[in-house]
């Protein structure tokens, strides 16, 4: 059967149709503001039977706006039979029509595998979004206890970030969370690390048996750090 009337789908992928252009394959005499007015009478529901749309007036000169309606076919299909003529009867029988094709089992299967595809790509961009967090979880698990910079390494390597403990290093330094220049403070922490609350120092104090004690410090990696590290990280995996 040809196209008598255009329909589209809507975000239900149920059949729809201009009421315009539904008024205009009717020949109705009555201004089209009018006539629908008349027809809501019949007890039509704005949600459930129709959607009110506000477009372009393709012939206006001004860009004047012209109301128009998202019929379903049920809808459309009573409306046409409340005509009485013609063209009403031909209008339904081709909505019936429609009807019986959207309702088919091809139709209905390969609504259903589209949905199912539409579900699974959601569920895929979200678990994207989502991979940092869970490749945290399982990293650091339920442990929030300080480690080396070397540790930080090994944890980002085995969730598929390629580095290894002087690599990170580096990166730390040029990225401006370890101090770069030579010296006593080489690799400590910059101020801006520290005030993010991503490292800690640890201080160890060793006496020698000539009896001068030296103090040692180690950065470490804050349960914080290692949250914010691993998610910036892996975050820039996942999206590459």
């Amino acid at each position: 059967m040809n196209e008598l009337i255009k329909t589209e789908r809507d975000q239900n992928d149920e059949i729809i149709v201009s009421g315009r252009e539904l008024h205009e394959f009717l020949e109705i005499g009555t201004e089209y503001k009018k006539w629908f007015a008349r027809m809501l009478d019949y007890g039509f529901v704005e949600g459930a039977d129709f959607l009110k749309v506000t477009q372009k007036c393709p012939t206006s000169l001004t860009g004047q706006n012209i109301t128009d309606h998202h019929i379903k076919v049920d809808m459309a299909k009573e409306l046409a039979m409340l005509q009485r003529n013609e063209k009403g009867k031909h209008a339904r029988q081709y909505f019936i029509h429609l009807e019986k094709l959207w309702n088919s089992p091809e139709a209905t299967m390969k609504r259903a595998l589209q949905i199912a595809d539409r579900n699974y790509k959601e569920l895929e961009a979200k678990m994207l979004i989502d991979q940092p967090k869970v490749l945290f979880a399982e990293a650091v698990s339920a442990s929030f206890d300080s480690i080396l910079i070397g540790d930080l390494a090994k944890l980002l390597k085995q969730n598929g970030y390629d580095t290894g403990q002087n690599r990170l290093f580096k990166q730390l330094r040029d990225e401006g969370y370890l101090i770069k220049k030579k010296g006593a403070s080489f690799n400590s922490p910059t101020q801006r690390a520290m005030n993010m609350d991503l490292f800690q120092i640890k201080e160890t104090t060793i006496t020698h048996s000539d009896g001068f004690v030296s103090v040692n410090t180690t950065t470490k990696v804050t349960g914080k750090g290692q949250q914010y590290f691993l998610n910036k990280y892996l975050g820039q995996r996942a999206v590459e």
